[in-house]
């Protein structure tokens, strides 16, 4: 266990961040998890790496979502330079159970993202300029993503847990991420590191909840709770 996390409570993600200044990398890995879209249709979970958007207004981020198209589940890889739209990511099919690698690195100005479906060997890489990227926090999360048709967060698909990092997926050195002074797993930035608690924003409940970090600072889980 890592001591000096600081703990927050957050409406549409759960999962781990790390802050720092002009960060120019962030690796991650994860297993993506079956939904039971039985519980929950009509739902949606993203589950991803990224740069930004902890306390800045851009994210430069990949991962993979896993939906219930009504009753019916749906998996697939994507990037996303927010403020710009998603993007599908079709030349890397995905499917629950399937271990995944990605990062974010920063370099001569561009952001480039890669993600590596490291079950079937399929990978995919892009590159483009963020204005106003500040690289000052790098990210580990399941999400509830954006947006219902009136801007709110859409309701999270019961993905029972989700493991990410290389205890759980064999995927040697991830989590970690590389800053102006730390390079190395989540845990080795110390007090800059922040445990995020998905909770809705009317009830409070709890809608997904983070394992503490492993031992060894790279690793953890996150539980479904509820919708």
């Amino acid at each position: 266990m890592i001591d000096n996390v600081t703990v927050e409570d957050s409406t549409n993600r759960s999962g781990y961040a790390v802050t720092g200044s002009s960060f120019t990398k962030a690796l991650g890995s994860w297993t993506i998890p079956t939904v039971n879209c039985s519980t929950t249709p009509n739902t949606y979970s993203s589950f991803w790496v990224g740069i930004d958007g902890w306390t800045s207004s851009t994210v430069e981020q990949t991962g993979t979502d896993s939906d219930c198209d009504g009753t019916t589940p749906s998996c697939y890889a994507w990037y996303e330079f927010y403020p710009n739209p998603s993007y599908l990511i079709s030349s890397v099919p995905v499917s629950p159970g399937n271990q995944m690698s990605a990062s974010v690195t920063y370099s001569g100005s561009e952001f480039t993202i890669t993600i590596t479906n490291e079950t079937t060997g399929k990978s995919y890489s892009h590159s483009a300029r963020v204005r106003g990227a500040e690289r000052s926090s790098a990210e580990w999360i399941a999400e509830a993503p954006c947006c219902a048709n009136a801007g709110g967060i859409l309701p999270l698909s019961d993905f029972g847990i989700v493991y990410f990092g290389d205890d759980y997926t064999g995927i040697a050195n991830t989590n970690d991420a590389t800053d102006s002074s730390v390079s190395g797993n989540i845990g080795a930035f110390g007090s800059n590191v922040y445990e995020s608690i998905m909770v809705n924003g009317s009830t409070g409940a709890n809608e997904a909840v983070p394992s503490s970090l492993s031992a060894d600072g790279t690793s953890f889980s996150v539980t479904w709770y509820s919708e």
